[in-house]
């Protein structure tokens, strides 16, 4: 996971020569034909509903002929080659600099743009001078609501991740989350984050505060932005109206027990940068009694030598980024 010079395409990334009202940037990693839909209906929603923008890829050293699609069949797309995965943040990094758009819409790669929604999220932070960030709402692949903002992260939030007791909590603001019926309404509220995968920013706010903080490899990216963007004296905003399909977790679910110990790792950066020494106290005690309920139901279930390996030295990985945590604190 360390960082490499980076391949840039010369045929698509001349220095641009206009401004446009929106930039659209894209981190991929071997999910081609789920790239290609979130490409091609970002195209047909400029195509029904005319936006000036500009789509930037960012290919995280895919294997799986993604940036060849992207050069065959969408050629006015920017495109960034990588050779290796660089991370979330960093790989946004390496395209914000080269965008001109007043606003920049970080989208994930596993995502449909219905029509419409890219014209209602610029229409509202042009109406709305002190926003600085938006989402819109997002749907699963079945049609169904997805949690699309949230709640800065909270210790009842840290205790729900390991004993979710049951789907009410898990699904209220003890869990960091907004009523349903406030999407269902339509009309924008006021949050503390989108999720990561639709996140509009205000170039004015984003350059106030710097891009995004490329320590963190993927997860919690997008929320220490936010945190940073709001404490300005920002807004953020949801805007139910603006509709996208997310197809959650495409890229990330490829690397399951690597990818829980980065959600910690990232989530102990966030907790290090933001957060009272008294929360990272506590924290770290539902942190570790969390592992160790995880390590006893693993080891009671039926799964795999193998399986069960990987997840308890997962655990015990986590377990060892929080006891440094803790030292480094003394």
């Amino acid at each position: 996971m360390t960082n490499s010079k980076s391949q840039l395409s010369t045929s698509n990334l001349q220095p641009p020569t206009s401004n446009f009202d929106l930039s659209i940037v894209i981190v991929s990693y071997n999910v081609r034909e789920l790239l290609a839909d979130c490409l091609a209906s970002l195209f047909t929603a400029r195509r029904d509903r005319p936006l000036s923008t500009e789509v930037f890829v960012v290919d995280n050293g895919s294997h799986d002929g993604s940036a060849a699609m992207v050069r065959e069949r969408f050629p006015s797309v920017h495109l960034i080659e990588n050779a290796e995965n660089r991370g979330f943040a960093a790989a946004n990094n390496q395209a914000f600099p080269l965008t001109t758009g007043r606003y920049i819409l970080m989208l994930n790669c596993d995502t449909e743009v219905r029509p419409g929604a890219l014209q209602t999220l610029v229409k509202f932070m042009d109406e709305h001078s002190r926003a600085g960030v938006c989402g819109g709402t997002l749907f699963y692949g079945d049609g169904t609501l997805q949690h699309s903002v949230f709640r800065f992260p909270t210790l009842s939030q840290i205790f729900l991740d390991f004993f979710p007791l049951n789907w009410r909590l898990t699904n209220s603001r003890f869990n960091g989350r907004y009523p349903r019926e406030w999407y269902a309404r339509g009309e924008p509220f006021q949050v503390d984050h989108p999720l990561g995968a639709d996140f509009l920013v205000r170039r004015d706010a984003a350059e106030q505060v710097g891009w995004l903080d490329d320590k963190f490899f993927i997860y919690c990216e997008e929320i220490d932005w936010a945190i940073r963007i709001k404490r300005a004296g920002w807004q953020i905003w949801c805007v139910p109206q603006a509709e996208i399909v997310h197809h959650e977790a495409q890229s990330t679910r490829q690397f399951r027990d690597a990818m829980f110990v980065e959600l910690w790792r990232a989530r102990k950066r966030l907790f290090t940068k933001h957060y009272s020494p008294l929360f990272r106290w506590l924290a770290n005690q539902i942190i570790r009694l969390g592992l160790w309920n995880e390590a006893r139901k693993a080891r009671a279930s039926s799964v795999t030598q193998d399986e069960l390996g990987k997840r308890l030295t997962a655990y015990r990985q986590v377990a060892s980024l929080m006891s440094q945590a803790a030292i480094d604190e003394r």
